[in-house]
């Protein structure tokens, strides 16, 4: 199983550092040494979202990732997500080309309709057009991966490529492209429609009950003729690493619980507790929060239910101090991927 991260960048008030917010440079700064740590220790990927708001600074994350391929060796490089409904897949698949190219094949492009609706307005979009956007803008996407001149006839949200071809041409032939989903069946099956490998975000509730919907991937794959086989899928959760299991979800709590409640509060939520942070955080719960021991529970735990193929873990919901998220990903390189690695050879 291929063990990697994934961050949203975020760039908040640090609760356990009085309240201290970084300013933007900053944070780019220690997101980068991030990656480079993580590609030091052998992990597989690192993702980085894509959000236009106050509380994160990676609106362009190709550019910062670009940044990374040139401090790193072996780890790939992707979004988590791209918000296809709200871009232009030609230079989607133009600055995804440049990344790989930099990073002498490690690009990844992973799609999706996104968690936050900021960017429908920022680009003129109408969120009436939520679905129809990503479904013809993906189609337009892979029609450019097939590469040579690119006759696009158009559609309701794209204008037609008259027969051209695009450049630059990516490392890789073809460039992988993830389908990236929150757990609605409809973005499942058009996954497995394409024959696009597929990440499923489990972010709350019982883990357990996604099983069927894995099941439906790769159900659905093989009725219209794909080989489930080849179609690897992903599970990416929240959580963070310590020495001590208490100690790691002291850590994380606050940072937290302070964005989830914010992110709540704009959608009706009630705050996170800590009951419901620490229900999470049991075996059965969304939440990687533990010891190193618990994580790589966790993780096999879930392969039983899913045999997934890649697992991403999100350390930092809410900004957290950089030596402690150094830290865990340092027992996530050293301690949890060489016992992961073990258990499934």
């Amino acid at each position: 199983m291929e063990l990697g991260l994934y961050s949203f960048a975020e760039n908040t008030p640090d609760p356990l550092n009085g309240g201290t917010l970084q300013s933007p440079s900053e944070r780019l700064r220690d997101l980068v040494e991030e990656v480079e740590l993580a590609d030091q220790l052998g992990l597989a990927f690192y993702g980085l979202g894509e959000h236009h708001r106050p509380d994160f600074v990676a609106s362009a994350p190709v550019t910062i990732l670009a940044a990374a391929a040139a401090r790193t060796r072996t780890i790939r490089l992707s979004t988590a997500v791209t918000v296809l409904s709200s871009d232009d897949p030609i230079r989607v698949w133009q600055q995804f080309s440049t990344l790989d190219l930099l990073s002498n094949g490690r690009a990844e492009i992973m799609a999706g309709r996104g968690s936050f609706i900021e960017s429908f307005p920022l680009f003129g979009y109408d969120l009436d057009d939520y679905d129809s956007l990503f479904e013809e803008k993906l189609e337009m996407l892979l029609k450019i991966r097939e590469g040579g001149k690119v006759a696009w006839p158009g559609s309701a949200h794209t204008r037609p490529i008259p027969g051209l071809e695009i450049y630059p041409k990516p490392v890789q032939d073809p460039l992988p492209i993830w389908i990236a989903v929150g757990g609605t069946p409809n973005s499942v099956a058009r996954a497995a429609y394409y024959g696009l490998p597929l990440m499923i975000a489990i972010i709350g509730g019982q883990p357990r009950q996604f099983a069927p919907l894995v099941q439906f991937y790769r159900d659905t794959a093989e009725k219209v003729g794909r080989d489930p086989k080849s179609l690897p899928v992903g599970i990416s959760s929240h959580g963070f690493i310590a020495a001590d299991s208490q100690d790691a979800r002291n850590i994380a709590f606050p940072a937290h619980s302070a964005a989830m409640s914010r992110i709540g509060q704009e959608r009706g939520w009630p705050p996170t507790t800590r009951a419901q942070f620490d229900a999470g955080a049991t075996p059965q719960g969304a939440y990687f929060m533990g010891s190193p021991q618990e994580i790589i529970d966790k993780i096999l735990m879930q392969h039983e239910w899913f045999k997934h193929d890649r697992f991403g873990l999100q350390l930092s919901v809410g900004t957290l101090p950089h030596d402690k998220v150094m830290k865990a990903i340092e027992l996530y390189g050293t301690v949890v991927k060489p016992a992961v690695d073990k258990a499934l050879a």
